[in-house]
């Protein structure tokens, strides 16, 4: 009996354990809800309603090739025991998972009951990140190579008398209320009639409108959660994106641009997951030491509550964060915003904000998430150092007001000259304090105080070979026209990941 476990590859098609393991024997699809797992602090219901709607979607794609599938609730190890005993256990095939530390810890005690009991196991790749990775020269090769493999077609099962357990409710895992009315719904799908509008309809303006909170809604492409939790592969992905670069006409110029653009962050999916492959401290420490003590482990909560509900007094940033709580989804644009915010303008050390954003984000990916926390509080060591204007923004990227009027309703009586900043309206005194909160920091001397606290450890003599280091450890291979830097700039890299 040849177990395929499923983890974040919750799919049939383009499942190479599914497909591999069924030459070896009779199937058994097994998925595991862990309680432990989901009392981590970066998870939450939202993350599950999504992943149980998957699921659904998942039995009923297995029933049709011959076996639902099963699902157990407990610990991995002791259901996979249970199997064992019951002579339901033979071989063990799963995808490499690049989880949080939980994930990491949980894998690692599978496969040490796998020695234990001899149980032969087979882990196979997921998409373009590489375990045991020696060096970075090449890797983009090999992601190249890995996304133009055929894709592992859906095999036939055969059925097992066994029962399968109902999904579980958020509820029966212990999770609180989350509330989250526009969150995307799970499933395959669903995913697929995403990928499929994004190529054919909504993409075209992907490169000029993905910065856009209102416009990046509609042209980007919204397939993160459906990637981070498997319901689609990182290969079909990619080969559909480039099947429809390659049928463009002369003329699509727009098109060409923006699907160019789409494929090469495709590839920062991947880089960026594969440093916290290589490098798993960066959930918990900072990539660079030069940092620690930089700021207060423990947060200010009354900062960190307003930022986290969209109470700071900052009307384009207090949108955003109301958004993101009511749908499950930022662009990058302003994701990078809101993390930037909270730890310059308001000195938050980056854990805190970082696991909040963690439980919001639907399409959590940890690999990703950590390493952009990171990014984007000055951290890294290697990135340059950008903190936002938050009213600058508002005005950059919503120029008429109406994704900021459409979440903060109680500033309908200020006039759009002031929406950014209703200090300065003439009726603020009628609404800041009131239907409004007054701004809990000044953002030009907070960003002051921040930059010179980050370019005071910036300048150390020490700083740059520490950065070197991680430069030659994580940094991307990508050939680019060299920029020049002051002289006291460590090397860079620019902006990954669009959404």
């Amino acid at each position: 009996m040849q177990v395929v476990w499923f983890k974040r590859d919750l799919r049939v098609q383009d499942n190479a354990a599914l497909t591999q393991a069924t030459r070896q024997g009779p199937v058994l699809p097994l998925y595991v809800v862990e309680p432990a797992l989901w009392q981590q602090p970066d998870m939450s219901a939202r993350h599950w309603a999504f992943i149980a709607e998957t699921l659904a979607e998942l039995r009923a794609d297995l029933g049709r090739l011959g076996q639902p599938l099963i699902i157990r609730f407990g610990d991995v190890v002791q259901v996979l025991a249970e199997l064992y005993e019951a002579k339901k256990l033979s071989a063990l095939w799963f995808h490499e998972e690049t989880g949080n530390d939980w994930t990491f810890q949980r894998d690692r005690a599978v496969l040490d009951w796998c020695r234990a009991n001899g149980v032969p196991w087979h882990e196979l790749q997921n998409h373009g990140v590489i375990r045991r990775l020696a060096k970075r020269e090449g890797w983009a090769t090999r992601w190249d190579g890995f996304m133009a493999q055929p894709q592992a077609l859906a095999p036939s099962l055969s059925a097992l008398d066994l029962g399968l357990d109902r999904i579980p409710t958020p509820g029966d895992l212990g999770l609180g209320p989350d509330p989250c009315p526009e969150r995307q719904p799970g499933g395959r799908r669903a995913g697929l009639a995403l990928l499929q509008s994004f190529l054919e309809q909504r993409g075209k303006t992907y490169q000029r409108a993905m910065s856009s909170p209102l416009d990046g809604a509609q042209a980007c492409s919204r397939l993160s959660p459906y990637l981070a939790w498997g319901a689609l592969s990182m290969r079909e992905v990619s080969q559909a994106t480039d099947h429809r670069r390659r049928g463009l006409l002369p003329g699509e110029t727009a098109w060409r641009k923006s699907l160019r653009s789409f494929s090469g962050r495709l590839h920062w999916h991947c880089h960026f997951i594969q440093k916290l492959e290589d490098d798993p401290r960066i959930e918990f420490e900072n990539l660079h030491p030069a940092y620690d003590g930089l700021r207060p482990i423990e947060p200010h909560s009354d900062r960190l509550h307003a930022w986290a509900y969209g109470q700071t007094g900052y009307p384009f940033l207090d949108a955003c964060m109301r958004s993101l709580r009511a749908t499950g989804w930022l662009n990058f644009r302003m994701r990078a915003m809101v993390m930037a915010t909270a730890s310059y303008h308001l000195w938050l050390h980056w854990r805190a904000p970082g696991l909040e954003l963690a439980r919001l984000f639907t399409d959590y990916e940890p690999g990703i998430h950590w390493n952009q926390v990171q990014m984007q509080s000055g951290t890294t060591g290697i990135n340059a150092v950008r903190i936002y204007n938050p009213v600058k923004q508002g005005k950059d990227q919503d120029p008429t007001g109406a994704f900021t009027r459409h979440w903060l309703p109680e500033l309908k009586d200020i006039a759009d000259p002031y929406l950014q900043e209703p200090w300065l309206a003439p009726n603020g005194d009628a609404v800041l304090g009131k239907t409004y909160p007054e701004r809990i920091f000044d953002h030009v001397s907070a960003a002051k105080q921040a930059r010179d606290r980050i370019w005071a450890i910036r300048r150390d003599p020490d700083f740059r070979s520490g950065a070197a280091r991680i430069l030659a450890k994580h940094g991307s291979r990508k050939k680019r026209r060299r920029k020049r830097t002051a002289p006291d700039h460590p090397a860079q890299l620019s902006l990954p990941l669009g959404d």
